[in-house]
């Protein structure tokens, strides 16, 4: 409780919600004191105007008490009590001067139902009740005694001594019922506080929970992000190295006929010179013309294939006829080793702006894929068709083989990693690799359609990648 001056009626005192009940016992300690000192002022002017002196005196000596008691009341917190005991006091010796002195027509109705009012309102219950039973018995002990003539009847102090309890009653039951209910609103409120703050509590115990644990959800979301890249780098590395072997494997084979080629014209060169010495210069020039072309052949098979493995990513301008070719190329030995015709069926000057070494692994897998499909098959007249249509801004390829399809249960899971239809023969990572790099670096998709007369793989993707 804080001193301000401006508060005047509850002496300068402000009081929170607990307190209620003393900050309106003090209101009305200022209140009955500001209305005694102005009924006394009333008095002295009417003493005044009657020409009665001789209370005039008194009348200014309890105005003066009144002041003491509002400075009082301000000045030292722990003077309430007295206050309370001197007015009561006050009260007590005014209302019985009115019953031994005054005249029945003095004491007024007002005075009979003010004095419990105020007995209450300035006292605690518990204290209220010892004055009251003073009052009443003081009241019954009147026309009894025979110290001070009383000019009122045992019936009149009976009857004045029943309204004051009544209303005594009447004002006691009404305080407790606002009490109780002035508690219940404040234990309500203090509930709610409680809870408010309980809950503020709560929000921000949650909001703190909260973020720790989006904070290290975004570590999570992270180190899974890392460890997807690092999982589609170790597949992309797996793929590229399982078509390697199978690479290496052909490289050996497709070098093997030209290098029997070069021995075989070496060792007919070093015969023919043998038998005829004067032809040397001629047969040298032819035998060196045809070596130097299988060379160059060996040359192209190796540039296509340090193509192939290159590991930058960069976008180039190519013919799609041109890349088609390069992977025709790196397949050649298998196709030709198995008498497999391939079609190529596509629209000259078809200029595409892409990744081309992703694009040429993508028709390799596919390829690689038909060829083994096809040795599966075990069947005649093995064909492969790669047809390129120009959509506009994008293009259409297609490879289609004549084998037996794909098994109906197996198609919807034929681009799921480490899923393959060839055993242990398989890696299950070339068409889901091939996916990856159409969806994530072309922006485009591929397709699956198959049936009892073969399979075709459709790769939509645009012109120009950006």
């Amino acid at each position: 409780m804080k001193f301000k001056i401006n508060n005047f009626f509850t002496s300068g005192y402000v009081f929170d919600d607990s307190n209620l009940d003393l900050k309106s016992r003090y209101e009305i300690i200022n209140i009955i004191i500001l209305m005694s000192i102005v009924g006394l002022l009333y008095g002295i002017i009417g003493n005044i105007m009657k020409d009665i002196k001789g209370l005039i005196a008194l009348e200014f000596s309890l105005i003066a008490g009144g002041l003491v008691m509002l400075y009082v009341l301000r000045a030292y917190r722990g003077s309430f009590k007295y206050i309370v005991e001197i007015l009561t006091f006050e009260y007590t010796i005014f209302f019985l001067y009115l019953i031994y002195i005054g005249e029945p027509g003095d004491l007024k109705h007002s005075w009979i139902f003010t004095y419990p009012i105020i007995l209450l309102n300035l006292q605690k219950p518990n204290k209220a009740r010892y004055w009251l039973a003073l009052i009443v018995g003081l009241l019954i002990l009147a026309p009894i005694q025979n110290l001070v003539e009383v000019n009122y009847s045992l019936f009149q102090v009976t009857y004045i001594s029943f309204v004051v309890l009544l209303i005594s009653l009447i004002t006691y039951f009404y305080n407790n019922k606002m009490t109780k209910a002035i508690s219940l609103i404040l234990e309500q409120q203090s509930m709610l506080k409680n809870f408010n703050t309980e809950l503020e509590k709560q929000v921000k115990d949650k909001t703190s929970e909260l973020i720790e644990l989006n904070e290290l959800l975004e570590i999570k979301v992270q180190e899974k992000i890392d460890q997807l890249i690092q999982k589609d780098k170790l597949l992309t590395t797996q793929s590229k190295q399982a078509v390697m072997g199978e690479m290496i494997s052909m490289i050996a084979h497709q070098w093997r006929q030209p290098l029997s080629t070069i021995t075989l014209q070496i060792a007919n060169y070093q015969l023919k010179q043998l038998m005829d010495q004067n032809n040397k210069t001629r047969e040298v020039d032819k035998t060196l013309s045809e070596i130097s072309d299988t060379i160059i052949y060996l040359s192209d098979t190796i540039d296509d294939f340090k193509t192939y493995f290159h590991p930058d990513k960069e976008r180039g301008d190519i013919e799609i006829g041109e890349l088609l070719q390069r992977a025709l190329n790196l397949t050649m030995p298998r196709l030709k080793n198995n008498n497999i015709k391939v079609s190529l069926e596509v629209r000259e000057n078809i200029i595409i702006h892409t990744y081309i070494n992703e694009l040429i692994q993508v028709v390799l897998n596919l390829l690689n894929n038909a060829i083994d499909a096809l040795l599966e098959a075990s069947k005649e007249n093995l064909n492969i068709s790669i047809r390129v249509e120009d959509k506009g801004r994008e293009i259409c390829l297609s490879v289609i083989d004549n084998a037996y399809g794909i098994a109906k249960e197996n198609v919807e899971h034929i681009f799921e990693p480490y899923f393959s239809t060839k055993g242990k023969n398989g890696t299950g990572l070339g068409l889901y690799m091939s996916q990856m790099i159409i969806q994530k670096q072309f922006g485009g998709d591929i397709d699956v359609e198959s049936s009892k007369k073969g399979t075709t793989f459709i790769i939509r993707i645009p012109k120009t990648i950006s």
